[in-house]
């Protein structure tokens, strides 16, 4: 569906990248496989993770292909390329250039920018322009992604300055999330429940960049509070563990809740009884592993990833626990779960859902739409000319 752009990549000669999010980042390799050849600006962190994330992209499309070719060789049918391969991905890292915060850089007479923190996730950005043509200087601000206010570890979206043409994202724009003091005691109240009670197993399906260590710095608090229960919990995700590695160097991101509990715990990510899990013989053991115990694994909606087998394989059992902590599609066997559809299909089985289900939406890396307004307030409506609202559907 995303092979072909509608433009020619080798006409266009920078792109402004505002974080590392998939859904933002995913077709680049395809566009420099296009002829692509310019600069592509984004924070130090956003290159960092991009390099994790399009690799992890680019070894499942391979994956995927070589699964699907097999049928439809059987079938007589044409064979699939994947959109694009891990050589491509090495291609478009090059292309990136860091640019710190709040430095302007001028891409040449006519246009330059700057960027402000988004706070959606490690290294998100706000992108604003200044372009000039014969009618003067235009200020054009694209919000990106913008995260929440008090948010778990990183700073609030910034202030920006005036402009005249505002883009801006609207993910949450009808709706509020719940009260951030209340999910932490949730989580607390469900590891107690289904760990200590139940004496079963607690499955969060998280996705591997932000709301993991959102999860992971929440528990660590839990330790050092000596609230968490004497139970293992296994960050079972490759791509978790290549985040949080990440998410370690860049604390000129973080605010200063976090900056401070790091002054008594200088690894928020980490503690005694916390594993990160990355082989898949060790993946594959946690199956076997009959005590309580929390298991933290991507995808978020579970449409993918190791998360698929933990679910397969616990959800029947009602002692266990599904935890959901961020947005699932309709479609999505997390979407299913939060549906409290009876069964859910999972490699092509239906499997009852026994375990109970619980969710926690405050961990939303998006802000709502009171945040949206807390957003844009450093702005004087009488001078935005004109204001645009992007959303998904």
């Amino acid at each position: 569906m995303n092979r072909h752009f509608g433009f020619n990549p080798a006409d266009i000669h920078v792109m402004l990248l505002s974080h590392a999010h998939i859904d933002h980042t995913g077709n680049i390799p395809n566009l420099v496989k296009q002829g692509f050849k310019g600069t592509i600006y984004c924070t130090a962190a956003t290159k960092e993770l991009c390099e994790i994330m399009l690799l992890d992209s680019a070894h499942i499309q391979e994956s995927d292909v070589k699964y699907l070719n097999k049928r439809r060789e059987k079938q007589g049918r044409d064979l699939l390329k994947p959109l694009y391969e891990i050589a491509d991905v090495d291609d478009a890292i090059d292309l990136m250039k860091p640019v710190a915060v709040g430095k302007e850089i001028v891409i040449d007479d006519e246009i330059s920018f700057h960027f402000t923190d988004a706070g959606h996730i490690l290294g998100s950005v706000s992108v604003h322009l200044n372009v000039k043509d014969n009618s003067g200087l235009k200020k054009v601000t694209f919000s990106g992604d913008i995260g929440r206010y008090n948010d778990l570890i990183l700073k609030s979206p910034q202030e920006f300055r005036q402009a005249d043409y505002i883009i801006c994202e609207s993910t949450y724009g009808n709706r509020l999330h719940d009260d951030t003091g209340n999910a932490r005691q949730k989580l607390l109240d469900v590891v107690m429940k289904t760990c200590v009670e139940k004496r079963g197993k607690l499955i969060i399906p998280a996705f591997s960049l932000g709301r993991t260590q959102e999860i992971v710095y929440t528990l660590d608090r839990f330790k050092t509070e000596g609230k968490l229960p004497a139970i293992n919990v296994y960050v079972d995700s490759p791509l978790a563990v290549d985040a949080t590695m990440i998410m370690r160097k860049h604390r000129e991101f973080f605010n200063n809740e976090i900056i401070d509990y790091m002054k008594t715990d200088p690894d928020p990510f980490g503690f005694s009884n916390l594993q990160y899990v990355r082989k898949a013989e060790d993946s594959k053991k946690l199956n076997d592993n009959k005590n309580p115990c929390i298991i933290i694994s991507a995808s978020g909606m579970i449409d993918a990833g190791r998360i698929k087998h933990h679910v397969k394989n616990n959800v029947g059992d009602n002692k266990n626990t599904i935890l959901l902590v961020g947005y699932c599609s309709p479609n999505s066997i997390g979407g299913r779960l939060m549906n409290r559809d009876k069964t859910v299909r999972i490699f092509g089985e239906e499997y009852e859902v026994k375990a109970d289900v619980e969710v926690i939406s405050s961990f939303s890396a998006h802000a709502d739409y009171k945040e949206m307004i807390d957003y844009l307030k450093c702005q004087n409506p009488a001078l935005v000319k004109n204001f645009f609202s992007t959303w998904r559907v």
